[in-house]
């Protein structure tokens, strides 16, 4: 089941998609897609017979994001091993953990705004896992399939100077505004066999800048929802950006980082694809 917003920015409507790939309007069975929406939906487990039977929508004005009154987002650094190699970073012995603030979370198609005085804004295709029931302190990986919601797309953009230059945590180079597109859709996680066998891919300006698989992850999905769990309640509604794999513009020759006019695609097997053009902030 695919779940999605659309409409203008502030006003978006719930959808579902059908077996067909058609959009229905969700909201005869909640107003919208809030964690409160979303464990309605969840806890409903919609047939295809009652899908067919929403209102059909026969244009979708514009994907927002799929989820909102999202939280915290979680995100996790350094968690691909080719990525921690292009940057020459060591494996972590455990998850890096940080923030960002739920602000940041904008449409997959919207226009993302490279900070003032920024020389360094990257980009970064992710997973992301949407929680649908609360963790707290999951006795063992194995314990997460059953709290996930769902998956979709997240671009971890980032300034890279804020971020690692400028003294202090991450969150500087991580909170601008803008820096989270998300969507298209959320596919529940019953519409995903293994997350651990997806393709991810990124391209800027038309050429091919990232290729993954979330195969190569340092710390798989279940361990890190149990992971996080062990420090902090993971409630429906949140969302954990898993990293990104190798070829970001830190760690490519000549490092080409973003500006103004530049725009990003982003896809992953099965959750959609993204298109931003970035502005200046």
């Amino acid at each position: 089941m695919r779940l999605a917003r659309h409409g203008q920015p502030g006003a978006e409507r719930p959808l579902v998609s059908d077996s067909e790939g058609n959009w229905h309007d969700l909201r005869p069975i909640t107003p919208d897609l809030t964690p409160a929406g979303l464990s309605t939906v969840l806890s409903q487990g919609l047939a295809a017979t009652a899908i067919d039977a929403l209102p059909l929508v026969p244009a979708v004005e514009r994907f927002g994001p799929p989820l909102t009154g999202i939280g915290k987002v979680v995100c996790i650094g350094l968690n691909y091993r080719d990525h921690a190699a292009e940057t020459g970073a060591q494996i972590p012995g455990e998850p890096i953990v940080f923030l960002k603030t739920p602000d940041t979370v904008i449409g997959p198609d919207d226009e993302v705004l490279v900070p003032r005085k920024s020389v360094k804004t990257d980009w970064e295709v992710e997973l992301a896992v949407v929680i649908g029931h609360q963790a707290r302190y999951l006795d063992a990986p194995a314990d997460a399939a059953g709290v996930i919601a769902g998956y979709a797309i997240s671009n971890d953009v980032s300034e890279r100077e804020f971020q690692l230059e400028r003294g202090g945590q991450w969150d500087k180079g991580k909170n601008c505004e803008t820096f989270n597109p998300f969507g298209p859709w959320i596919l529940t996680a019953d519409e995903v066999a293994d997350p651990q066998q997806l393709g991810l891919r990124l391209w800027i300006n038309g050429e091919q800048r990232q290729d993954g698989n979330t195969a190569n992850m340092i710390f798989g999905v279940h361990h890190l929802v149990w992971y996080l769990s062990q420090f902090m309640v993971l409630r429906p509604g949140d969302v954990i950006n898993t990293g990104t794999p190798a070829g970001v513009a830190m760690g490519l020759p000549g490092q080409p980082y973003l500006r103004a006019g530049d725009v990003a695609e982003v896809e992953i097997d099965g959750l959609g694809r993204q298109r931003q053009t970035f502005g200046q902030g």
